[in-house]
């Protein structure tokens, strides 16, 4: 059943869940774009996974197959991680764990064809714990294939993102903040370039108006559930999203968290009309809030979430405080019983980004499930590695400082971005 997407009291008596559904009616040029608002019954599990939203207990294996997207595993996944090397755990773990065309991608550069990476940051306040892992990720990739990386500042998106209520300067105050954010974390400065929309789509205008020419309204309402209240500047923004996976004519591999995939669902239906490659993509799953399993952390609840600029006495009141434990509710009940790390929040963390070691993340779990390592002793090892991320990632943020004008303006990348004439993409 699609619920109608402008209607509200339907919206607020049912659970809507917008993901793809292979039985849909096909509205684009190939089956990947459907109808993208849809309702489902689920006796155990509700979730919604929006571009703009994500809450309940996530169900990613259905999410492969709603999608229609492919899970990274068997040789696929082996061929990634040899790439990797010591960073692949990502992948072994699976918390990239879902793809569009990563063996075209791999294939591509085997045949010393090359890619490029895309990825972004819509800067809507402080960026978190949640929103650093996918460009830590992405510069290893950078590292390990010595490709360039296109990252976008989406600060137009979250202006005309009307339930946010930002001022146009409080955007720009959160771009420069998260740029510096995303500088700290140590791209090559001459195949690094990140983008400021407001800055920068003036200049690439021509191309922005190919892609939005190929793009018709009932393809974005479907996919994004646009209503009659929705500004015209939010349902013209896709094709400014699409825009950097079209900056060269190699195959773009974008790394982001899944709820982002509608947007490569169109770039792919319209891509190769433009003379370019359908966009590949690796997703991510959502690192939990501190809170519980449920939804993901959140800008504006800062009780759900480890902020990059948090010092080391929040980091450790908030993990002591809110980190949801799979511990029993006394000592001895857990000394015997042990505790649950499929719902420990803190064990969650060490195995999705902070415990690198495939042996110790297996002690650790072990150790959890017996009863021999508390509740207590959990977090303090969170603890211990967050505080330790942190400080590093500080380090590098103020440093970054006198680099950022690179990765804007005067590295190599983007001297030319600057220079492209985009008329003749």
């Amino acid at each position: 059943m699609v619920a109608h997407p402008r209607n509200a009291e339907l919206r607020n008596r049912i659970t809507i869940v917008r993901i793809v559904r292979l039985s849909l009616v096909v509205v684009g040029q190939e089956p990947e774009i459907r109808a993208y608002q849809v309702r489902m019954e689920m006796v155990e599990k509700k979730f919604v996974v929006t571009p703009w939203e994500v809450s309940g207990i996530v169900d990613y294996e259905r999410l492969i197959r709603e999608f229609g997207t492919q899970p990274i595993s068997g040789g696929l996944a082996k061929r990634l991680e040899s790439s990797l090397g010591d960073t692949a755990y990502l992948v072994r773990r699976e918390i990239f764990f879902s793809h569009r065309d990563l063996n075209l991608v791999l294939d591509d550069y085997e045949k010393g064809k090359g890619f490029f990476l895309y990825t972004g940051r819509g800067p809507s306040g402080p960026m978190h714990i949640g929103h650093i892992l996918q460009f830590y990720f992405t510069k290893w990739l950078q590292d390990k294939f010595h490709v360039n990386v296109y990252i976008q500042m989406t600060d137009d998106e979250k202006f005309l993102e009307e339930k946010r209520n930002l001022s146009y300067e409080e955007t720009q105050k959160w771009a420069a903040d998260n740029i510096l954010e995303v500088a700290a974390v140590g791209f090559d400065p001459d195949k690094t370039f990140i983008l400021q929309d407001t800055e920068f789509v003036g200049h690439a205008y021509p191309l922005i108006l190919k892609i939005a020419r190929r793009v018709n309204y009932s393809t974005a309402k479907s996919v994004f559930g646009f209503t009659g209240e929705t500004n015209i500047g939010f349902s013209f923004y896709p094709a400014i999203q699409i825009l950097p996976s079209l900056f060269e004519k190699k195959r773009c591999l974008i790394p982001s968290a899944i709820d982002q995939d509608p947007y490569w669902r169109i770039q792919r239906d319209i891509a190769e009309s433009l003379g370019y490659h359908k966009a590949a993509a690796v997703h991510s799953k959502f690192m939990p809030p501190l809170t519980g399993m449920q939804d993901k952390m959140s800008s504006s609840k800062p009780e759900t979430a480890i902020y990059l600029n948090d010092d080391e006495k929040t980091v450790r009141n908030k993990i002591y405080r809110h980190a949801f434990s799979g511990g029993q509710s006394s000592i001895e009940e857990h000394r015997k019983l042990g505790g649950n790390p499929d719902v420990d929040v803190p064990f969650q963390w060490l195995y999705m980004f902070f415990e690198p070691d495939d042996k110790r993340i297996e002690e650790i779990r072990a150790e959890y499930r017996s009863g021999r390592m508390l509740t207590g002793q959990m977090k303090d090892v969170l603890v211990e590695k967050v505080t330790g991320f942190l400080r590093e990632h500080r380090e590098r943020r103020e440093k970054a400082r006198d680099h950022v004008h690179l990765y804007k303006k005067d590295g190599a990348l983007a001297r030319e971005m600057w220079k492209h004439d985009f008329a003749k993409s």
